[in-house]
């Protein structure tokens, strides 16, 4: 008797557990089936924007997929991204690293790949504060300023002919950054050599960026990463010891002048190198110390060069096909110029609070070609529950804001480039609206918003202000996306301009 009250009892107390268990542990989120040892990786589109934000159709804002050895997750709604970004903003707050952007940022030590801990506060400090803080880009609007100009001269002197807009964009961002990381500029290089640089520069940029998107088996099977079966890892160090060579080279240049005296501002490598000085051995909350490496200067330095020259010189190109694809809205911006800043003079940065229309211009396409299409990937420190599903502990975290920025049931008429929609001021890029994150949300958005806002709307408004533009006889736009982790335009954009300020001296 005593044997079937104890078998009975034990037969409860398992039945019980098995029932917390489930009721504790929600399922995980669902998703396509996939192959032994493979999962999905073999359905896998490499527009990963889009092929997400199609799965999510018959799947849901939240779903799986199994990527080889790993467990991935796809966020497609404003309400899950605020679960992940803000909610448990910091269970989310570290990073799963590919390969290829390990092998860019030094070894992830950067801010975008760095794991959340004392490093990468000390890292977004040092960063945040001596260079992309509101007073730091004020001081060097000249940089910004001198750049522009120097590019609008070029595009006067190439009236009447073709001109690859990405590229040339591309170009003054690179050389306003350099001229700020470093005091890069180039004057006493002729224009041909300038755009020649331009264009050796852009292509490094792009094929590194490019391999932070590409399928790679060693992201799929950590267990296979030493072998670099598709050579990701050694291509994109190739491309980062060209840019590891200006460094050192600088870098041993400014170690040799010493301070650089009082008489000039410093730029941001005198800034990191006297932080590399104190910043040894430095107390984080009394709990823990973090060095500041000149592998972390580096690492910066790179941050700087990769994230301030694609992300704006494609949201312009972006916007001025949009542009060029609305007459209407070509004449509103135009308009707008021509009574703040008036055909008689040349636009100054002080003119941009003045032009809303050119602002709500920007934030469209932000919406519509968010240049960060999936945000850097998130990955949980810890399991958790989001939207009723169970993610687990190390899971490779995709936010679709692409999806999100299309979304017919938050947006009307989604694929139609409206800067109306923005006029209202509804809309901010701060990150707290989740239905329009272009620079994520968190403390792990993004470090340069102000400079990227800065940059975005003064070259619109130099190049439009001081050119009419149209395409080359015979050419259609072409609007087409091309995936990346920076989203750029499939077909380069390519305008002939026409000079519209009334007096030939305002180009000098």
């Amino acid at each position: 008797m005593w044997v079937a009250v104890l078998i009975l009892t034990l037969l409860t107390l398992w039945i019980t557990r098995l029932l917390t268990r489930t009721q504790i542990r929600p399922p995980l989120p669902p998703g396509p089936w996939g192959l032994p040892a493979f999962g999905n990786l073999l359905s896998l589109s490499s527009e990963l924007h889009s092929y997400f934000a199609t799965l999510a159709r018959p799947y849901g804002p939240i779903l799986s997929l199994r990527l080889g050895s790993k467990f991935a997750v796809v966020i497609s709604s404003p309400s899950l991204a605020k679960e992940v970004l803000r909610d448990h903003d910091v269970t989310f707050a570290s990073r799963d690293v590919p390969v290829a952007a390990r092998a860019a940022s030094y070894g992830g030590h950067d801010i975008p790949w760095s794991p959340y801990g004392p490093e990468w506060r000390l890292l977004r400090k040092v960063c945040v504060r001596e260079m992309l803080c509101a007073a730091t880009l004020d001081a060097v609007y000249g940089i910004r300023r001198g750049e522009l100009r120097r590019t609008v001269r070029y595009i006067r002197s190439r009236v009447g002919s073709a001109v690859n807009l990405g590229e040339q964009m591309f170009l003054t961002s690179m050389n306003v950054v350099t001229e700020m990381s470093w005091g890069g500029g180039v004057a006493e290089e002729g224009e041909e050599e300038r755009a020649s640089r331009g264009r050796e520069f852009r292509r490094v940029v792009a094929e590194i960026t490019g391999h932070f998107a590409k399928p790679n088996i060693s992201d799929f099977y950590p267990g296979l990463a030493r072998f670099d079966l598709q050579g990701i890892e050694k291509k994109v160090k190739a491309c980062a010891e060209r840019f590891d060579g200006i460094f050192n080279k600088v870098i041993e240049q400014r170690m040799k002048m010493g301070g650089g005296g009082e008489e000039r501002e410093k730029d941001f490598l005198e800034v990191l190198l006297k932080m590399k000085d104190e910043y040894e051995e430095v107390e984080d909350d009394g709990k823990s110390k973090v060095s500041f490496s000149m592998t972390h200067l580096k690492a910066l330095l790179m941050d700087m060069v990769l994230g301030g020259t694609d992300t704006t010189s494609n949201t312009v190109e972006f916007a001025m096909a949009e542009i060029m694809n609305k007459p209407e809205v070509l004449r509103n911006v135009q308009e707008e110029l021509d009574a703040v800043v008036g055909k008689e003079s040349i636009v100054e940065e002080h003119h941009i609070h003045k032009l809303p229309y050119l602002q709500a211009v920007m934030k469209e396409a932000f919406r519509l070609h968010t240049v960060v299409p999936l945000l850097i990937r998130h990955c949980p420190s810890k399991s958790c529950v989001i939207g009723g599903y169970t993610i687990p502990k190390g899971t490779r975290i995709f936010i679709n804001v692409w999806a999100m920025h299309r979304d017919p049931s938050i947006w009307a008429n989604p694929l139609e480039f409206d800067p109306e929609r923005f006029l209202n001021g509804k809309f901010d890029f701060s990150g707290n609206d989740f239905s329009y994150l272009p620079f994520g949300s968190g403390r792990r958005s993004c470090a340069g918003i102000a400079m990227a806002e800065r940059m975005v709307l003064f070259s619109l408004a130099s190049i439009l202000h001081s050119f009419d533009w149209k395409l080359p006889g015979g050419e259609k736009l072409d609007l087409e996306e091309k995936f990346g982790i920076i989203l750029t335009k499939r077909v380069p954009l390519t305008l002939i301009p026409e000079p519209r300020l009334s007096n030939p001296s305002l180009y000098e």
